[in-house]
């Protein structure tokens, strides 16, 4: 077998993981984000003033924000489930030593602590938890498209042919996922009030960039004859065509039906596309062609996996902006947040029993057909995943309360109680304050160049693959090569964070 040959055997049929590992995994994200935010807390009280330094807050930020995860999918994922135990009593450690400082301090008891917290007033105008969330999927991402081209990357984490739960598998759905949270429709305040199809004539615009990518890869890819897994998505179809028409065909939707009925029109989307892969031949032709025997002849049978899963996908784009519209709702208090957390703990248990009901009554998860109980399963690990760093910002915010004067980047920011006699009830918007909050951030630096980061990852690992023998690289060099690759494009992002360059042109 060639070269490319070889690599494409490497990640194809394979069966993905198990739900628990998945939620394993997603946990790791939150708990090193409240590390690094008490590490800094701690760091603040014994010194009195925050790092000051960027190259030893950025040095911080990879060690602790990318570092973990990479070692977790690599050498360390044969204990992937000690990780969150190990993590979490370290971060339990660091919040007993300040606490226990802080209360030498003859300050106020612990239960008129968490009296002042539940009234304590966040900023309603910026909710870190979509920043960072965001910011994590590109991370996990670039991680993963690199890392499954090594032998230390568990073949359960790739994408599965046909059926399973993947990492990267998830990893797709949640990019679509983030995307909605902040896509026109959830942002603009005045959107009510604008021609509904101005937002679609704007995201007809706003999607080029993204087609010319998906171009841009297709012609790379087949020139120098680099090694791709045809099943994912077609022989000429990618991911970067998949975001683009789906956010097109979304807007358009949502320039028809009202917005905050979202969720009906996924739901009815997801059922009847699901409906047609049971009832017809259309599971068959995605999965085996139009004669049976994988035939890939004519563009829709060349690209059938990536025509045809925009339906699925088009399902959790317009899922996700329900949750984006149900996010900005206002919610000035601590108080208000904790109550938003149960409802997103009652709305992921419900996702996992429609889950569990759907895999029982249709088929199991499948990414290639992007099917109901893919859709489904998606939605469920995302609300889980961003009801943790919820969950996280909070108890960050708890513990900024015992050190009077701290401050944690891209973290809530307490404000002072509303006036009483202003209009409640309107949106906020959660862009353009994440900046103000801090200069010193690896996740600021990384969401303001998104989609640069994302295709740097992606160049850099067609230079890696191009470049090294990846198959049979040792665990040591495996390490230092993902390292190497993962700190050059965050210091890129902090480097042009730095210089306030925002390269976005559309």
């Amino acid at each position: 077998m060639s070269q490319k040959q070889l690599k494409e055997a490497f990640i194809s049929n394979l069966n993905g993981t198990s739900l628990l590992e998945i939620s394993a995994g997603l946990s790791l994200a939150p708990l090193c984000l409240l590390c690094r935010g008490l590490l800094l807390i701690l760091y603040y009280l014994h010194h009195g003033k925050p790092v000051s330094s960027r190259k030893y807050s950025l040095l911080l930020d990879f060690l602790v924000l990318v570092s973990p995860l990479l070692f977790s999918c690599t050498v360390l994922s044969p204990i992937i489930f000690f990780m969150p135990v190990i993590l979490a009593a370290f971060c339990a450690g660091i919040f007993s030593r300040i606490y226990s400082q802080r209360k030498r301090e003859a300050r106020a008891p612990f239960g008129q602590i968490v009296k002042e917290f539940q009234k304590t007033y966040l900023d309603p105008e910026y909710i870190p938890a979509i920043t960072v969330f965001r910011v994590y999927v590109n991370v996990l991402t670039s991680i993963s498209i690199l890392a499954v081209d090594f032998p230390q990357y568990p073949r359960r984490y790739a994408k599965a042919e046909t059926y399973g739960t993947g990492v990267m598998d998830l990893g797709v759905g949640a990019f679509i996922f983030g995307n909605a949270l902040v896509c026109p429709e959830v942002r603009q305040k005045s959107y009510v009030t604008q021609p509904r199809f101005s937002i679609l004539a704007r995201q007809v615009f706003s999607v080029w960039p993204l087609i010319s990518l998906g171009v841009g890869r297709l012609l790379s890819v087949k020139s120098i004859e680099y090694h791709e897994h045809t099943s994912e998505y077609g022989v000429h179809w990618n991911f970067f065509f998949t975001l683009a028409f789906v956010r097109l065909a979304a807007s358009l939707l949502l320039a028809i039906f009202p917005k905050h009925k979202a969720w009906l029109v996924a739901l009815a989307l997801a059922g009847l596309y699901q409906l047609l892969l049971s009832t017809t031949s259309l599971k068959a032709f995605i999965l085996h062609g139009s004669d049976g025997r994988d035939s890939r002849l004519g563009f829709l049978d060349a690209n059938r996996e990536g025509l045809l899963s925009l339906l699925g996908y088009l399902a959790i784009y317009l899922a996700s902006v329900q949750v984006g519209l149900w996010l900005l709702r206002r919610r000035a208090s601590v108080r208000g947040w904790l109550e938003a957390l149960r409802e997103l703990a009652l709305a992921i248990l419900a996702l996992f029993v429609l889950l569990r009901l759907c895999q029982a009554c249709t088929e199991p998860v499948s990414r290639r057909v992007a099917n109901l109980p893919f859709c489904t399963w998606v939605l469920a690990h995302c609300l889980l995943l961003l009801g943790l760093f919820v969950l996280t910002d909070l108890t960050l915010v708890f513990t900024r309360l015992l050190v009077e004067g701290s401050s944690v980047p891209c973290c809530w920011k307490v404000v002072q109680p509303p006036d009483s006699s202003k209009k409640h009830g309107m949106e906020a918007v959660p862009v353009g304050r994440e900046d103000k909050l801090s200069e010193l951030c690896l996740i600021g630096a990384i969401n303001k160049n998104q989609l640069l980061f994302f295709l740097l990852a992606n160049v850099m690992t067609g230079a890696v693959n191009i470049l090294i023998d990846t198959i049979h690289s040792k665990a040591a060099f495996t390490l230092c090569i993902l390292h190497s690759y993962m700190f050059l494009n965050c210091l890129i992002m902090y480097i042009l964070h730095a210089r306030n360059i925002v390269l976005k042109f559309w």
